[in-house]
This record gives C-alpha cells, sequence and structure tokens, in this order.
C-alpha cells in the first residue's frame, strides 16, 4: 500500500503524511492508529475543550484513528453519555480545524463514554474499570488505554495510585500499539501528563517518582506542545539536511542566539494558575529550554527517541550560568495603560492577583554553553505577556564580516547577518543579509529572504495536539521530553528562581505593547548587544 495515501477507516479519503522525526529505515509507514481508548482526566477544562478534543477529531477528519477508537471522558460533572457526546460536538464544531463531518462523527461520538466522579472517588475508578471492559468488548479497543492528565499535579498522586489500586495501570506494558495482544491480555497502558512538571527540581523528581511508581518510563509521556510544531522539528531538516546552514552553526560564525515567546495579552482570568508560577517556570523552564536543546544539539544517529533525547540532554547538561545572576537575567510586570487602541489593566490590577505579587510576567536570562561548538556563544531567552506582538522565534545572529569595502557610513547601514526559525504565528523561515540599493552609488542595506510554510506548501500544518496525540497512540516517543531533561532544565532555572526571590521586591514595571523592562534592554546592551525587534 502507498505510504502518501490511504483509505480512512471512517469512510474517507484522507492523505497519510509520515512522522518527519521517524527513521526512515522504519518499514511501518502507517500513520494510523491501532485500536485503542483514550481517557481525559480534566475532560472539562479549557485545554480538553478547546485543544484536545478537537484534536481528537481533526484525527479521526483525517482517517488516522480506527473504526473503533474510544474516548471517556472522567469528571465532577452529572452527565450522561448523550449529554457528553452533545458537549463535545459543541466544543468539536467551534475549535476544531477539519471541516465538521456528520459521517466522521456519528462513528467517532459512538466511542464516547462518560464516567462522573472525584480524582479520590472509589466508585467512579470501578465505573471506570467497566467502562473500558465495555469498550474492549463493543470497541475492539483490545484493552489498549492512554490516560491524559490534564489535571494539576497535585492530583497525580490521587489519579495514578486509584488507577493501580483498580488494576487500571499496568507495569507490564507493550512498547509499540502495533504490538497486539492476545484475547485475554491485559493491552498495553500508557498516560500523558501536561506541564508544569513541577515547580523547581525537587517537586519535578517528586512528580516523576508518583508517576514512575504506577507506570514504566517508556509509557510515561510528558507533552510539550511546542514539540509538536511543524516548525519545531522543521529546524531538524534545516541543520542537518542542508549543507547551506550547518557549516555555518558554530562560534566560528554565531555571535548569539536569541529565543523569544512573546504574547500581546494578559492574564485574564488564569490568577489561580499564574500566581507564584510566573513567565520563567511556565514558559522558559519548558518551551525555550528545549528549544536551545534543539537548536544547539549535535546530530543524532537516528531519529529513534533514545538517540534524540541523549543530544537533548548533553545540549542541556552543558548549560553553564553567568557568575552575576544580576546582570544577566531580568523580570518585569506589565504595568496598565493603552495597548493597540485598548484601555488594558495592569497584571497587579487583573482579578484575583495579590496586590504585592511578586510574581513576573517577563523574564530574559542569559546561559551559555560549554561544548567546543557553541563556547564563547551566549544564549538569550525571553519571555512575557502584554508584548508588543505575538510571536515565538529562534534568531541565530552571525557575526559580522570584516566588512573592509563598507567602512564610509553612507555605505554600511546595515547589520549582522541572522537566520531566524519563526514558530508562530507565521511559521517558517527568514535568511537577512546585506544588498546593494539600487543607483550610482555603493549603498547596502539589509535585506531579507522569507520562506513560509503557508505559501510554499499545499498541505495545512496539522495542529501540535494532533501529531502529539497520535504519537501517543503509536507509542512513539521521540517528541515527548524524558524525566532527564526535565530534571536538567530545572537545575538550569532553579538558581535565578532563588536569586529572584531573595530580591523580596515587586519585578520592574514595563508598558503595555513594549517589549519589556529596560532591564532586559541593559542584559544585552552591556554585551554590546541588542534585542531583535521580532
Amino acid at each position: 500500500m502507498p505510504s502518501s495515501f490511504n483509505r480512512s477507516p471512517l469512510g474517507t479519503s484522507s492523505s497519510i503524511t509520515d512522522n518527519p522525526l521517524r527513521d526512515t529505515r522504519d518499514r511501518r509507514l502507517s500513520r494510523i492508529a491501532g485500536p485503542s481508548a483514550l481517557v481525559f482526566f480534566g475532560v472539562t477544562g479549557d485545554l480538553a475543550r478547546k485543544k484536545l478534543l478537537p484534536a481528537v477529531y481533526d484525527l479521526a477528519h483525517r482517517g488516522l484513528l480506527p473504526p473503533g477508537f474510544s474516548v471517556v471522558g472522567f469528571g465532577r460533572r452529572d452527565w450522561t453519555n448523550e449529554d457528553f457526546v452533545a458537549q463535545v460536538r459543541e466544543w468539536v464544531t467551534k475549535s476544531a480545524r477539519t471541516p465538521f463531518n456528520e459521517t466522521v462523527w456519528r462513528q467517532l461520538s459512538a466511542g464516547f463514554r462518560f464516567v462522573s466522579g472525584g480524582f479520590d472517588d472509589d466508585a467512579a475508578f470501578e465505573q471506570l474499570s467497566e467502562v473500558l471492559d465495555e469498550l474492549k468488548q463493543s470497541r475492539g479497543t483490545r484493552g489498549n488505554h492512554v490516560y491524559y492528565l490534564s489535571i494539576p499535579p497535585n492530583s497525580f498522586d490521587k489519579v495514578c495510585g486509584k488507577l493501580s489500586e483498580h488494576g487500571l495501570a499496568s507495569r507490564d506494558d507493550l512498547a509499540k500499539s502495533d504490538e497486539i495482544p492476545d484475547e485475554g491480555e491485559s493491552g498495553w497502558r500508557r498516560v500523558v501528563i501536561e506541564k508544569p512538571f513541577g515547580h523547581d527540581l525537587q517537586s519535578a523528581r517528586a512528580l516523576n517518582e508518583i508517576v514512575e511508581s504506577v507506570f514504566p518510563p517508556d509509557s510515561v509521556f510528558r507533552i510539550d506542545h511546542y514539540l509538536g510544531k511543524e516548525t519545531v522539528q522543521n529546524l531538524l531538516a534545516l541543520r542537518f539536511a542542508n549543507r547551506l546552514f550547518e557549516p555555518l552553526w558554530n562560534s566560528h560564525h554565531v555571535d548569539h542566539v536569541q529565543i523569544t515567546m512573546a504574547e500581546d495579552i494578559g492574564i485574564g482570568g488564569r490568577a489561580g494558575y499564574y500566581d507564584g508560577v510566573g513567565a520563567a517556570r511556565d514558559v522558559i523552564q519548558n518551551h525555550l529550554l528545549q528549544l536551545l536543546a534543539l537548536t544547539a544539539m549535535e546530530e543524532p544517529i537516528s531519529f529513534d527517541a533514545n538517540h534524540l533525547r541523549s543530544e537533548k540532554e548533553k545540549v542541556l547538561a552543558a548549560v553553564s550560568l553567568p557568575e552575576d545572576l544580576s546582570k544577566h537575567s531580568a523580570r518585569g510586570q506589565y504595568a496598565g495603560g493603552w495597548q493597540g487602541g485598548t484601555k488594558v489593566k495592569g497584571f497587579l490590577e487583573e482579578e484575583g492577583f495579590n496586590p504585592d505579587s511578586q510574581t513576573e510576567t517577563f523574564a530574559a536570562i542569559r546561559v551559555d554553553i560549554n561544548t567546543r561548538r557553541w563556547e564563547g556563544v551566549p544564549f538569550y531567552l525571553r519571555a512575557g505577556k502584554r508584548l508588543g506582538r505575538r510571536v515565538t522565534e529562534i534568531a541565530v545572529v552571525l557575526k559580522k564580516a570584516p566588512n573592509l569595502l563598507f567602512l564610509d557610513s553612507v555605505m554600511s547601514d546595515f547589520g549582522q547577518n541572522a537566520i531566524v526559525i519563526r514558530i508562530q504565528p507565521d511559521e517558517g523561515a527568514t535568511i537577512r543579509f546585506a544588498s546593494k540599493v539600487p543607483g550610482t552609488q555603493m549603498e547596502v542595506r539589509d535585506v531579507t529572504m522569507d520562506f513560509g510554510y503557508g505559501h510554499s506548501f499545499t498541505e495545512s500544518s496539522p495542529e501540535a495536539y494532533e501529531r502529539l496525540i497520535l504519537d501517543v497512540l503509536l507509542g512513539e516517543p521521540p517528541l515527548f521530553p524524558r524525566h532527564e531533561e526535565v530534571e536538567l532544565s530545572w537545575k538550569i532555572l532553579d538558581p535565578f528562581e532563588q536569586y529572584w526571590a531573595s530580591l523580596d521586591e515587586q519585578p520592574e514595571q514595563y508598558a503595555p505593547g513594549s517589549w519589556g523592562p529596560s532591564s532586559a534592554d541593559e542584559l544585552l546592551a552591556q554585551d554590546g548587544r541588542t534585542w531583535r525587534r521580532p
């Protein structure tokens, strides 16, 4: 059967795209999940409503789920199965990426079930066990289950404990979903956990002990949705499939690297989650350090999960921190004011926040990587809310050329070459270089050469959660950090957090719509550099 085309199990034709992280020597070219059921804890939360369940529908619409695929929602709502189907239909209609198809929906929703109860409710877990047994018989799930914990980390202990007590979590996990158990066997079990993976190194280790006391390490999938984005994966192709870039990707040619995640919105109604967490824990510890690892890693010998993870871990282990954290970090809180013609509240004025809160909405740090490739190249990471625009990008800024021919000021209106990988929202890449301005004088200015996914490919990019959920169902772990990566990331961030906590003062205020506090500019200015304006 050709790998580029397959007939959807749900009755629609669908293009099947191989995982770009799959080893090309792998013969298992089909990307259709095997028989299984997906159990959502926290199914009524924002993430499940807006991302997870729409992603499941999109996978079904693309023909990537088997006919008997089933979904079980677990929550406190007093819903019947029919109530759950009606509610999910509303969420899918509003948020799914692909068009709504009644045939696809009928086939998919026939496998929907709802279990009402709390995380410490033995009767609810007994009912869950009965429901999963029923789905094994009626839908042919073969006892293969994924438990998606879209819940606060402080509830992981309860849920994992109850799954174990009621025989729903087996440590005799099968490695891949295409290894179908014989009749009577329990099938495989996998668990998905969402960030935050703890709030510091100590809590991350404790969390890992809780989860891995019930599930074997290869059955634990830690979701960082940024790693499912098409452009993040394309970073590996850009680096290792092109002779154009890899020779420049080192300290001989690179001056510094900037990794930015900016949002133009505020906290809104997330006070319960965000206060006490802040931009550094929320974004830098996971998303940005993962992007740093992918940017700086050596070429893995294959796309096997262990090989890919090993190279990322080497980078994180080689990260060194500046001696003076006060000079090489910055944090801030957005103030009230006008942004885009709209008057907005300051962080401390948002509902639910303590007016004396020291939680930052902007954070920036400098780190270095002690490897031969990156010796002397600083990496600057920044993340914030209420900034100039929504953008996530990696900017690899090259050293200046000697420019002996272009010393005259009228002839040197250009900066440093840069390779910029745009993660969102306009996925693609830009190369900045110098070019002569048309005319009789030798005047040189910066120009850009741009690649955009939307312009270069007719295929639409799947949402990150589509790819990640499918990879969990297939048992393919390359895109999921293991606990070693999580702990190394906390080892990098914890000293900054401890330093900020020692200040006992509120972060510097910055205007909404700006690019952060003045201390962030000073962080680079002392090194003779400036932030790139996205």
